[in-house]
């Protein structure tokens, strides 16, 4: 979407151009024109239909978030770029809903969400907006931003990070031992002017970070953790330095510059434990980062040379020697051996490969030497798109944040408004305006809106890297939430449930000549790579069956295959479009209920030019997988139903829900029907997961609640689905339900920890029943707390 300005009489008037998908005619451009114009500002919206636009001339009160929402109710889409910014400077969930506040002015920004525990802004773009305008923002919000690929500024430091926390430690202990050894009758403490010397580097030097940038937010109009510290700590050390100034180092001055630096100093600890913590949840996207090889040994003409994996193509050759990590996705061309994928997987043990097998960039070549030929580098990779899908998890927000950031917006200005009133109240009511100041002071100090902020990232985080690291890739936050509530688990059957590999157990001709019907099937299905397809051409070519050649090779979408063969029109299929073309299959209906009996699936094949005619059936077995049976148990101890839902028969859908134990069997079902079943179950209230992996499940997964896609299968089932199983074990299904359910139950914990340390920790300093050093560790500790919390997940072990 961009914009121009354009001279008028009144006011400045502006034209903004938006690509629009989803129009297929001239009705759709009168829709989305007629949604535009009622937008309040728009003067005139034309619409080209041949390159998918919108102009739009409109007056400066028109945003593009409002011209995006009348296209998306006129039910048509505005595409939204992403872009990825690193945010420097943010301590709190305040801090997070400014700079979202800040983004959102952009002209052109969709949307903003803010991530503190990554400390990275995700910004949809409805507009092309230069990063200058989106770093300037957040500059102006009081933050400093720069691309997220973008490297961080160089620090010369040679010190550790904790030598802050050190320091402000050892100026503090001569200060704070003394008041430990009080009741022993020990009176230890320094001077009044020592206490000075020791207090004010802590209090100016170590805790400087804090004025900056309490000033930045002030500047910005707003507050931050960082105001609430610099306000008590600054309250603290200016009434000692004023005690100190009337009376002299005489013993009748009440000082508190150890409250003052023992809070900076606890702060300053939480603060190094939390980010030790937070780069603990971001310990799976490094693991990850960490299996991409440099170099690449690539076979030439000239013999084989050590060149950077960047350089790789597609198609080129590249040899692994054993112990080697491979570099790229590829084919094996030579060679065999065992590959340990774990880390890519999840799975423990080594897998076997040949050649014709494909190998994942990042796995670990156990023992043989492998030609491998180059098919995807980069970005392309496996191994870059299950980064991005965690980085992307991780990045984005659960829904449950919106009440955290509703809070964190008015929390500051709150506090604040408390600290003043327990002030006033204590001054005005006792007279003693040192116990009111320090009162207030604690009530600042033991604010934490940085555990607000924290609870729900932290948890994400940990759980989708726990995840990812047993072969379970999580989309987004919000499928992660939504799955912890599922009741439902809809399976595909054949290649989730099953191997997936059918063979051919049977073929019987309705005329005797079965070398005819394997013949004319072979022939009907040449062209095709399902699986059924290539279980009929390997018993064609085992029995030494010439395969004749068929035209007008075309698929029946849900029904079967269409071909001429031998100038006949010949048709392959289900038992319903056998009835769709008046094919009488009487003649074998018995032996067919019997095959489909024991669980086989059945296809039959007719001749349909003149007076349709059956020509024989075909029965295909297909293996359940070992893990099927228990996956199914793991479900129904988490008290979850499962339904079969198949296109397949209903005597072999039975037969394979009798020995797994399925709870429902819904049979014979069209692709384009699965995602109307979905919808049925949904309507019943409860949360429904679909599992599949072809092509025709993606309605399906895309009607869930939760989709999941086994990785075994197309890509395009894959992006319909808000998780994915690296490995086509549907005991996953469960483990993706459980990490599902412990993160949401740790963001549940984190955020009742984070309100209770305000709910119970304000009321309680503002009535004078804690001290300032108290409120600074109880602040430190709360943000520790929830970190810890949320990386207790990272000890989940799944049973797949």
């Amino acid at each position: 979407m961009n914009r121009q300005s354009l001279p008028a009489a009144a006011g400045p008037e502006f034209t903004w151009s938006l690509p629009v998908q989803g129009m297929t005619c001239a009705s759709c451009v009168g829709r989305v024109e007629r949604a535009l114009r009622t937008v309040p500002g728009v003067q005139r919206a034309t619409v080209n239909l041949a390159t998918e636009t919108a102009e739009v001339q409109a007056d400066g009160s028109v945003e593009p978030g409002m011209l995006r929402a009348a296209v998306e109710k006129a039910g048509y889409e505005v595409p939204v770029d992403t872009v990825d910014l690193h945010v420097d400077g943010m301590t709190c969930a305040s801090c997070v809903a400014r700079v979202e506040k800040a983004l959102a002015k952009v002209p052109g920004v969709a949307r903003a969400e803010v991530n503190l525990a990554t400390e990275t802004a995700r910004i949809g773009l409805a507009a092309k907006v230069d990063m200058a305008d989106l770093v300037a923002a957040v500059a102006k919000a009081g933050y400093e931003a720069r691309p997220a690929a973008a490297p961080a500024k160089a620090t010369a430091s040679r010190w550790p990070a904790w030598w802050p926390v050190a320091v402000a430690a050892a100026l503090s202990l001569p200060m704070v031992l003394p008041m430990l050894l009080m009741p022993f009758g020990v009176h230890w403490m320094p001077g009044g002017w020592v206490q000075l010397a020791l207090a004010t580097p802590v209090q100016f030097w170590l805790g400087a970070r804090f004025y900056r940038a309490a000033w930045k937010a002030l500047k910005a109009r707003a507050g931050n953790m960082d105001l609430l510290v610099a306000l008590g700590t600054s309250a603290a050390y200016g009434l000692s330095l004023y005690q100190l100034l009337r009376h002299g180092d005489t013993g009748a001055a009440h000082l508190y510059f150890e409250a003052s630096a023992v809070v900076i100093t606890l702060v300053l600890l939480g603060k190094w434990l939390e980010s030790r913590a937070k780069r603990q949840t971001t310990e799976a996207i490094r693991a990850l980062n960490a299996l991409r090889p440099e170099v690449a040994r690539v076979r030439r003409e000239s013999g084989e040379v050590e060149v950077p994996v960047s350089t790789v193509r597609p198609g080129d050759l590249v040899i692994v020697r054993p112990g080697e990590r491979v570099p790229v996705d590829g084919e094996i061309v030579e060679g065999s051996s065992q590959v340990d994928e774990s880390l890519i997987t999840g799975e423990s043990l080594p897998v076997e490969k040949r050649e014709g097998d494909r190998v994942t960039g990042g796995s670990v070549n156990a023992e043989g030497l492998l030609a491998v030929r180059t098919t995807a580098v980069g970005a392309e990779s496996v191994l870059a798109r299950i980064v991005r899908l965690v980085e992307s998890a991780q990045a984005k927000k659960a829904p449950i944040q919106r009440l955290v950031d509703r809070v964190s917006e008015v929390f500051v200005p709150v506090i604040v408004g408390v600290a003043l009133l327990t002030l006033a109240a204590w001054g005005v009511s006792t007279g003693d305006w040192e116990t009111a100041i320090l009162n207030a002071v604690a009530v600042l100090v033991i604010a934490c809106p940085c555990a607000l902020g924290l609870a729900t990232p932290t948890a994400i985080m940990a759980g989708t890297g726990v995840a990812a690291r047993h072969g379970i890739l999580i989309k987004d936050a919000e499928a992660l939430e939504v799955a912890h509530d599922v009741k439902v688990v809809a399976f595909d059957k054949t290649g989730t449930l099953t191997e997936g590999r059918p063979e051919l157990v049977a073929a019987e001709a309705a005329t005797g000549d079965r070398r005819h019907l394997l013949a004319l099937s072979a022939a009907l299905q040449s062209g095709s790579e399902h699986p059924l397809a290539r279980a009929v051409m390997a018993a064609a070519l085992r029995e030494g069956i010439a395969t004749p050649a068929a035209s007008q090779v075309r698929a029946v979408a849900g029904r079967g295959m269409a071909a001429s063969v031998d100038g006949q029109d010949v048709r392959l299929g289900s038992g319903r479009f056998m009835q769709e073309l008046g094919v009488d299959t009487g003649a074998l209906a018995g032996r067919a209920a019997e095959l489909q009996a024991e669980g086989r699936t059945v296809s039959w094949v007719a001749r349909v030019d003149g007076a349709p005619a059956l020509v024989g059936l075909l029965a295909f077995g297909d293996t359940l997988k070992p893990t099927a049976a228990g996956a199914l148990r793991s479900l129904h101890e988490q008290g979850i139903r499962s339904v079969l839902l198949t296109g397949d028969n209903l005597g072999a859908a039975r037969a394979v829900a009798q020995a797994l134990g399925v709870d429902d069997v819904r049979a014979e079902v069209l692709p384009e029907h699965k995602a109307e079943v979905i919808a049925e179950l949904r309507r019943g209230g409860e949360v429904v997961a679909m599992v599949g992996d072809g092509i025709n499940d993606a309605p399906a997964l895309a009607a869930a609640d939760v989709g999941i896609a086994m990785s075994t299968g197309t890509d395009v089932a894959m992006h319909a689905a808000g998780v994915t199983l690296m490995r086509g074990n549907p005991a996953l299904v469960g483990d993706a339900i459980d990490i599902s359910r412990r993160t949401y139950a740790k963001i549940r914990q984190n955020l009742f920890w984070a309100f209770a340390y305000n709910v119970v920790g304000v009321p309680l300093a503002a009535l004078g029943l804690l001290s300032p050093v108290i409120a600074g560790a109880a602040m430190a500790l709360s943000s520790v707390s929830v970190v810890s919390n949320a990386l207790l997940l990272r000890r989940w072990k799944g049973r797949a």
